[in-house]
């Protein structure tokens, strides 16, 4: 046994010990509010540790090397029934816990820089490593009931920090937001939560595992089909997809951190750990391969027609979470734990990197109000910005590596991932429901191509040609001296992502990029790291296709690439969002309007939701709930009321009731 392994639970233990620390004298001290530089060197060193104990049982394993259990104490018993605080190490859970802590040390650091100037410095460090502390809850759990913990957790840390400036009506209506929708996921999640004690009695992985046969294949659907529910609200997949784009009101380091590289892959763990229950379901993983499908296209279209550079990653969130979905029901898990993996880099890196840029748009306002000039404008409008590769060389190249490993150009991380994606779609295309796969792969490709197109038309609009700023407002003129560079704490993170984002994907490298010229090795160390611990679906296509498959997405990739250096270099980006727009017609308002999703909700939910409210419920709450309460006080007073005659306040009465009562007592016990 590694002997690491044992001590898993500091792992969990302190990013606790750093929110309690920063929570509580943060609260209690005004002094140590001010005290900015130690409350995030405490936080970031509350997630590094972790990284290193992850980091060091990670070094100790090999794709050989069983689970282990480390129980602390038990925390339920009832009856039969009895649930641990326990955490289990193996491949899938290691590579989690990699991703969380090391991505989450990343950004706290670079939060150390763009936070500096926030009143709730404190309370925002605080959070962030209560949700780390929840997240690896979620993934070192050995029992769907801590899973559980760690996913609600997650849930209540990504409001907080959704809402983090709260004095903003829209920044808390945001939060409001994402905790109702994934309140409708975690409901479901809960009843096959249920289906699964009901069938076995116990919510042990090992035991639901070792007993899969216990499960008829209609209780195996629902369970199945109720989870993936559940992680369509944490995962943002159709329909509870809305909130995750109007989460971005929150810090830009919660949209790295939560919202793109950790939390929101929450289902893709879901599902990869209870793979060897969805291969027992067809129909589950088909239905599962659809919503990837379909949410991957409709977020791309959606990000084709934004100017607000943080929604337009938002939805890319949003695709590229279809595409890992889209994997799982496809067969390839593995594929997409791979594409979790490599999307946290280039994502996180994405991410910090458009804060950066926010970053140095709000110095450029304020040093423009600061002398006297009445200027407003978005800082986050992609249409004000423009050039700023000139002036913040680290941001803009580490944002160009991360466009290239998102766009699926070759050697960069996400060509692997993705590539491996389409190829076990098209695989599935071979078997049961082939023509609805071959369908499914046909909307993966032309995805693929759309998200090099946004994102290229995101670099290029954002960091080429000239500053636009000027140009749209005339009172702006020489703000360009304002750009600026963001600080090292910032670039730092950033220039480690993007070496991610380059070479991440090497650990992933298909068998076949060799086997097929009669060299007998394994290559793909992902693959051989976490087969134990997934059941992915045999990939039974032959080298032929394998090649033109990646011959296709290179092809996809670097032509759709190609296209938007020369529709949007130079300043050409309005003219072709106009030419786009014109083109595209009612189609293109319906991207622009989001597919009126949330104008949808409201009418058939919301609406009729408050209606009833209004009517029925306030009413009965009026008439039956508060008349009852009044009644019984309306008793209780007419009853005081006769009975507070008796209260003369003369001590001669006091003392006739007395003797009156003392005779009839006496009286009964002698009769």
């Amino acid at each position: 046994m590694n002997p690491m392994a044992e001590y898993v639970w500091l792992v969990i233990a302190i990013p606790l010990i750093g929110f309690l620390i920063n929570g509580i004298l943060g609260l209690s001290f005004e002094s140590y509010r001010k005290r900015k530089t130690l409350i995030g060197s405490i936080a970031t060193i509350a997630v590094f540790i972790p990284f290193l104990i992850v980091f060091s049982i990670f070094m100790g394993m090999t794709s050989e090397s069983e689970a282990v259990v480390v129980k602390l104490f038990t925390w339920i018993e009832a009856g039969s029934f009895s649930s641990d605080i326990s955490y289990r190490v193996d491949q899938l859970s290691i590579i989690m816990g990699l991703v969380v802590t090391g991505v989450g040390s990343l950004i706290h650091l670079y939060s150390m820089g763009y936070m500096k100037d926030d009143e709730g410095y404190w309370k925002f460090f605080a959070y962030l490593n209560l949700f780390i502390f929840a997240m690896l809850n979620l993934v070192l759990g050995n029992n769907l009931i801590l899973l559980f913990l760690g996913w609600e957790g997650v849930g209540v840390c990504s409001f907080l920090l959704i809402g983090f400036w709260y004095g903003d009506m829209a920044k808390s209506d945001a939060a409001k937001k994402a905790f109702v929708y994934n309140r409708v996921g975690d409901f479901a999640f809960l009843i096959a939560m249920f289906l699964v004690f009901k069938t076995v009695g116990s919510l042990e992985f090992d035991v639901i595992f070792a007993n899969l046969e216990l499960f008829s294949s209609d209780v195996t659907f629902w369970i199945a089909l109720l989870m993936f529910i559940g992680a369509t609200g944490k995962s943002a997949q159709i329909p509870l997809f809305v909130w995750l784009p109007d989460a971005m009101a929150g810090p830009t380091p919660v949209s790295a951190l939560i919202h793109a590289a950790t939390m929101v892959t929450s289902g893709i763990y879901l599902i990869s750990r209870f793979s060897s229950m969805y291969v027992l379901t067809p129909e589950a993983m088909l239905i599962v391969a659809v919503i990837g499908g379909l949410t991957a296209i409709i977020a791309a279209t959606i990000a084709l027609t934004q100017y607000d550079i943080k929604r337009v990653l938002a939805y890319s969130t949003v695709s590229q979470l279809g595409f890992m979905f889209l994997a799982l029901g496809s067969g390839g898990f593995i594929a997409a734990m791979f594409h979790v993996v490599t999307h946290a880099f280039f994502k996180a890196c994405l991410f910090l990197g458009s804060g950066s840029v926010i970053h140095t748009m709000h110095h450029v306002e304020h040093e423009l109000h600061h002398h006297g000039k009445d200027v407003h404008f978005d800082p986050q409008d992609m249409r004000y910005m423009g050039g700023l590769k000139k002036y913040m060389p680290s941001t803009y190249w580490t944002f160009l590596l991360s466009t290239f490993a998102i766009a699926g150009i070759p050697v960069f991380s996400g060509f692997f991932s993705k590539d491996e994606i389409l190829a076990f779609v098209f695989n599935a295309g071979m078997g049961q429901y082939g023509y609805i796969y071959l369908g499914l792969w046909g909307l993966a490709a032309l995805t693929a191509f759309l998200t090099a197109f946004y994102m290229f038309r995101l670099t290029l609009t954002t960091f080429h040609g000239t500053f636009k700023l000027p140009v749209k407002i005339k009172e702006a003129a020489g703000a360009e001296k304002y750009l600026h560079e963001s600080p090292a704490t910032m670039t730092l993170p950033l220039w480690v992502l993007a070496f991610l984002a380059v070479v991440g994907g090497f650990m992933g490298v298909p068998d076949f990029f060799v086997t097929s010229f009669g060299i007998d090795a394994h290559i793909n160390w992902l693959h051989g790291w976490l087969d134990g611990v997934t059941s992915d679906v045999p990939l039974v296509l032959p080298y032929s296709i394998k090649w033109i498959l990646v011959a296709l997405a290179i092809a996809v990739a670097v032509s759709a690439t190609m296209l938007a250096y020369r529709k949007y270099d130079n300043d050409k980006g309005e003219a072709t969002d106009a030419a786009i727009q014109e083109r595209f017609g009612s189609l293109y308002q319906v991207w622009t309007d989001k597919y009126n999703f949330d104008e949808a909700y409201e009418k058939t939910v919301i609406n009729p939701v408050a209606t009833f409210s209004d009517r029925v419920l306030a009413v009965f709450d009026i008439k039956v709930v508060d008349g009852f309460v009044n009644a019984i006080g309306g008793v209780v007073r007419f009853f005081g009321s006769l009975l507070r005659f008796m209260q003369t306040g003369v001590i001669q009465t006091y003392a006739i009731v007395f003797v009156i009562g003392v005779i009839l007592v006496i009286s009964l016990l002698i009769l």
